[in-house]
């Protein structure tokens, strides 16, 4: 006999967690099905090299989560959560000497970016008193689900008019562009197209600039910290809120069908569970569409757009155990806890143009991290744990691909911080394929749920229609960052499904599987489409 709960959760990734406790809050019966033993999907941290050293083992550290509004409401601290945060937010290093720093301290920021044009440090002022303006109803804006009516209008009361048209060209503005407009060093230049590019961008890229300044304004906001012990005690705070609020997690589950009929998922262990409600699935736009749902329940409207989705690039990670800390030869980059790495722009141009094109990047741009020497409990005493990731095109990898690739990147290091490779201890390398292996969101190692790119974007993603949570089937919702605002751990998904599903439940019923009439409007077209 199947298990029964008012809500069923797929998946115990951030979003599948922030739905469920937004359920569990509102009274609902909610159980959480997780395919692992353990979970949080991508925040998880294991002992990847040796005892002692502590690694996250995907994501690691969490702008996103410390500004969200909707994970700050569930009040984690009180589960055990304690953010941690490095002096510097995040560097760049440009070579064995050069180097510019984010810092929360507006002054420090300007100083750095000074050291290569004195007059970058006004620029930095004004563009930080910009953020600070914009910056709360902007993020308002993206967490919340589209069309985000309020967070709308107090972007414009605070921008008035020629403020929101010059939001909008920085909306469509590349951040080569903008950094030449703006700024007159490296410095400022790289700080921000270095932030943008954790998205698939190229410094030419329509939307890049805006990419930059939210990870950039968010990093002077709340830092980029990481959670004490590991990133895995974010998701065990999640889950210690729901269990203490009635939820249930059953790990070792892994949905393999849904039957929209009966509401019920069924999983490989031959268990099944019936929702009274809502379904909610914290999975890839094509899992849920075309493994987990019946065919002939799914518009074929939607199976054509699904086979123009794209996802982000394919990314592989390399963690090491260490001897000590990272020799850096900028002393900002010994600050931070995170650090970029690349020459120039034309660097990151090269690098992000030869993933557009399927060709395998001559010279890697390196997200890295050193969160240890702030954080004692993820190490040896005296060791050190760091960890770094390229991108590479989707289905550009191949094993061979990987002994030279890791070379380049702890080459890029070394030039950096001479003697890095002599500290070397031991290293974990994660392929694109060894992260789809492990979580099946991670497509083809993409990390973002889908690319960032315009096209793909607000009311296209994950396919032409509203970026909802509501799906064509009712009482079916998608909880992931395959829908607005995307990829990154701020829990907006989840928890926008979750208010979908209660919203759902109050509405009168000729309304209950729209949610609003735009979404009616959406799904007629599907109807449409189909029967033709």
């Amino acid at each position: 006999m199947p298990d029964h709960a008012d809500a069923v959760v797929i998946g115990s990734r951030p979003n599948g967690l922030v739905a469920a406790n937004t359920l569990a809050d509102a009274g609902w019966d909610v159980v959480v099905l997780e395919a692992q033993d353990t979970p949080g999907g991508a925040v998880r941290t294991e002992e990847l090299t040796e005892p002692g050293f502590h690694h996250d083992v995907f994501s690691a550290f969490y702008p996103l989560a410390a500004a969200s509004p909707h994970l700050r409401a569930l009040r984690l601290e009180e589960h055990g959560l304690r953010w941690l945060r490095s002096e510097a937010v995040v560097a760049h290093a440009f070579d064995a000497e050069r180097g510019a720093a984010l810092y929360m301290d507006v002054e420090r920021t300007a100083a750095s970016v000074a050291q290569f044009a004195p007059q970058d440090a006004d620029a930095w002022r004004r563009w930080a008193a910009w953020w600070r303006t914009a910056g709360p109803p902007l993020i308002a804006c993206l967490t919340q689900p589209f069309p985000p009516v309020r967070p709308a209008a107090w972007l414009a009361r605070r921008l008035g008019a020629a403020g929101l048209l010059e939001l909008g060209r920085l909306g469509v503005l590349p951040v080569r562009r903008h950094a030449q407009e703006e700024f007159a060093g490296e410095g400022a230049a790289m700080l921000l197209a270095g932030n943008a590019l954790h998205a698939d961008f190229t410094p030419e890229t329509p939307g890049s600039t805006i990419f930059g300044w939210v990870l950039v304004g968010l990093g002077m906001d709340v830092g980029f910290p990481v959670p004490e012990g590991g990133a895995a005690n974010l998701a065990r705070a999640l889950v210690r809120r729901l269990e203490a609020r009635g939820g249930q997690l059953r790990c070792g589950e892994p949905a393999v069908r849904i039957d929209p009929r009966t509401r019920t998922v069924h999983t490989a262990t031959g268990a099944s569970f019936t929702a009274r409600r809502a379904i909610l699935a914290n999975t890839s736009a094509p899992e849920l569409y075309e493994r987990l749902l019946p065919r002939d329940a799914v518009p074929e409207r939607v199976h054509h757009d699904l086979a123009r989705f794209e996802f982000d690039a394919s990314t592989i990670k390399v963690d090491w155990a260490l001897d000590g800390p990272i020799p850096w030869g900028n002393e900002e980059c010994r600050r931070a806890g995170t650090v970029h790495v690349a020459d120039s722009l034309d660097h990151l141009t090269a690098y992000g143009s030869a993933i557009q094109q399927g060709r395998i990047p001559d010279k890697p741009f390196l997200l890295l991290g050193q969160y240890a020497r702030f954080d004692p409990s993820r190490m040896p005493p005296g060791k050190e744990t760091a960890w770094a990731y390229a991108h590479l095109p989707q289905g550009a990898w191949t094993p061979d691909v990987t002994e030279p690739y890791v070379a380049a990147m702890e080459d890029a290091v070394e030039e950096r911080a001479p003697g890095f490779k002599r500290l070397i201890r031991a290293r974990h390398v994660l392929t694109p394929a060894d992260m789809e292996a492990r979580n099946r969101n991670l497509v083809g190692g993409a990390v973002n749920g889908g690319t960032a790119q315009l096209h793909q974007q607000l009311v296209f993603r994950p396919i032409p229609g509203l970026g909802r949570p509501e799906t064509a089937v009712e009482g079916v919702y998608l909880a992931s960052a395959a829908i607005h605002p995307g990829g990154g751990v701020h829990g907006a998904p989840g928890h926008n499904a979750a208010r979908a599903a209660l919203a759902a439940q109050k509405a009168p019923r000729r309304v209950r599987t729209a949610g609003t009439v735009l979404t009616r409007m959406v799904r007629s077209r599907k109807t449409d489409q189909r029967s033709r």
